[in-house]
């Protein structure tokens, strides 16, 4: 379980730094307003998940 929670931390941080990264990019390109505004929604829901993941790894470990 251990192992588990710590490849999902991984993954997990790693979809945040792609969709921050995403959402930047099209804010920056000035496309899609909205596009970007849902992006950044995301970003927020995946950094929730991470903590989770984060604490539920914490919490195993001990």
């Amino acid at each position: 379980m251990q192992t588990f929670l710590y490849h999902a931390t991984t993954v997990a941080t790693l979809a945040v730094l792609a969709v921050l990264l995403y959402g930047l990019r099209t804010l920056m390109k000035g496309d899609n307003s909205n596009l970007s505004q849902k992006l950044m929604r995301w970003r927020i829901a995946l950094q929730f998940l991470a903590i989770l993941i984060i604490l539920a790894y914490a919490f195993v470990s001990r």
